[in-house]
């Protein structure tokens, strides 16, 4: 099978980490891809911001734990981060950013990296807190959060598939 449909299919989200981080060729690779995800008028509007600090991305979890009403870490331990956000004024802004976020996670599995997509980033960045760190790292623009990008090396097997639905595919 094509290499491409192949990591396509075998891709999961993944939901236990190691504290292991990924490389910086891994890293660098996997932003690349999301530069070149399919836009609205080729305009651009997402940005990603890639956190491998541990206290900044303790922060992010703790937003991201106190907006779904839980304690627990819902980060999973992923030593990476990848906020994408995209210009609000954009039409498209959040198609843009999710198709962002599926280059991230589709080209971090075909580089040996795991991923999951973690929701809420648009209340996290909607919050004051999450609007000062925006400023705090010089991100200039009305921005709306469209989703967390964990990456890392997964601690366990691979989750396996759901059998795909009868009525996914209909054809006219």
């Amino acid at each position: 099978m094509n290499e491409v449909l192949n990591c396509l299919k075998e891709r999961r989200s993944v939901k236990k980490y190691k504290k292991q981080q990924i490389t910086e060729e891994q890293l660098s690779q996997i932003l690349e891809a999301g530069t070149w995800a399919p836009n609205g008028m080729g305009a651009q509007s997402p940005i990603m911001i890639a956190v491998q600090d541990a206290d900044t991305i303790a922060q992010l979890s703790r937003m991201n734990a106190e907006i779904l009403g839980v304690s627990s870490d819902p980060f999973y331990g992923a030593p990476t981060v990848v906020v994408v956000l995209a210009d609000r004024s954009r039409g498209t802004c959040v198609e843009d950013g999710s198709l962002v976020m599926g280059n991230l996670m589709n080209a971090a599995f075909s580089l040996g990296v795991d991923s999951c997509w973690i929701h809420r980033a648009r209340e996290v960045f909607d919050s004051p807190e999450g609007k000062a760190l925006l400023e705090k790292w010089g991100v200039k623009g009305d921005y709306v959060g469209v989703g967390h990008c964990l990456l890392g090396y997964r601690d366990g097997a691979l989750p396996t598939p759901k059998p795909r639905k009868a009525d996914y595919i209909y054809r006219v």
